[in-house]
């Protein structure tokens, strides 16, 4: 069994103001793909560094309405019905990835629309630097202790200190290697080595990561207040379904035509 390093969630206090290794997570997810990929933004889309902030501010205003109306349609819908209000409530917390990717998409389509720039290459920059979030999220999730793994008797589980007294695997750590680091890579060579048309990058993305997701939301302890949604399947995992499907028939679409 592994040592839970019990990390403290807040990184820096400054007086009142906490700084938590989430937040700084969120923060470096949004930011870093475009340091890493400021070549393509620059010279391939021909954006300006006002254009690029003006890009991360439609992401992130997407990012933050998506993940917060996704997480009360997709995962507290019953509490939304009873009190409306609470889809506006960030600070109870609650955000869903699925609900956050959508918003990032549809923010990334209205920008690209309003600034006559290539839809489908943004969305496939998009789609190799969400995985640096992911990586970075992951990671945060461990450190605040949540979002851990199922019992377990494997030499890799450790006892969280929310989880209760039995040995869990560190679901988040999985998640962070296969849909972070894994999928990085993964779409780095195929975009190196096979540059494929604008838009089966993203297309990929989605296979790939609900793929993923599907096999390690076996390891993942469901929801709490939701359990499994069909026999011993998560809504994480029905989502998923959704989401690779998606990919499958953008990919189709986006086939060679006959000539």
């Amino acid at each position: 069994m592994l040592v839970y390093p019990n990390i403290d969630p807040i990184l820096l206090s400054l007086g009142p103001l906490h700084i938590r290794w989430y937040g700084l997570a969120y923060l470096a997810g949004v930011l870093l793909p475009f340091l890493v990929f400021k070549r393509d933004y620059r010279q391939r889309l021909n954006m300006s560094l006002d254009d690029i902030f003006n890009y991360i501010s439609y992401l992130i205003i997407g990012i933050i309405i998506g993940g917060r109306i996704g997480y009360v349609l997709f995962y507290d819908f019953i509490e939304f019905l009873h009190a409306p209000y609470l889809i506006i409530a960030i600070w109870k917390g609650g955000m869903s990835y699925h609900g956050g990717a959508i918003g990032s998409i549809v923010s990334t389509i209205l920008f690209a629309k309003r600034y006559h720039l290539n839809k489908l290459m943004l969305l496939d920059l998009l789609a190799i630097g969400s995985t640096i979030g992911i990586f970075l999220g992951r990671i945060a999730n461990f450190i605040n202790g949540e979002l851990f793994g199922r019992v377990t008797t494997s030499p890799l589980g450790m006892v969280f200190p929310m989880g209760g007294p039995l040995p869990r695997h560190p679901s988040q750590l999985y998640e962070s290697f296969a849909e972070g680091l894994l999928l990085f890579l993964i779409l780095w060579v195929v975009r190196k080595y096979w540059a494929p048309r604008p838009g089966i990058l993203g297309s990929l993305y989605l296979i790939l990561y609900g793929s993923f997701r599907f096999i390690l939301e076996f390891f993942r302890e469901p929801d709490a207040h939701l359990g499994f949604i069909i026999h011993v399947f998560s809504l994480g995992q029905l989502l998923c379904i959704v989401e690779i499907f998606i990919g499958l028939y953008l990919c189709w679409l986006l086939r060679p035509k006959p000539t």
